[in-house]
């Protein structure tokens, strides 16, 4: 089940709930009790190392290793 974050703006509180996607509203009540807190867009970063599909190791020459394309004469 998707977790989903809700803003209070009464009490200026974050909170998360666990729904099914059927049973996500728009609006529900936080824990102070406040009705009308909103769903908010919950955004996530990952980070990756070593050379895996979406390392930053793979930018630039891929000769020489140059931080930009054709600055070592290469490419």
């Amino acid at each position: 089940m998707p977790l989903y974050e809700y803003y209070c703006s009464d009490c200026t509180t974050s909170f998360e709930l666990l729904r099914s996607m059927d049973d996500a509203a728009p609006q529900e009540t936080c824990p102070e009790g406040h009705t009308g807190a909103k769903r908010a867009l919950s955004v996530f970063a990952t980070v990756t190392s070593g050379g895996g599909p979406m390392s930053t190791d793979d930018v630039g020459c891929g000769r020489c290793g140059a931080p930009e394309p054709g600055a070592c004469g290469f490419n």
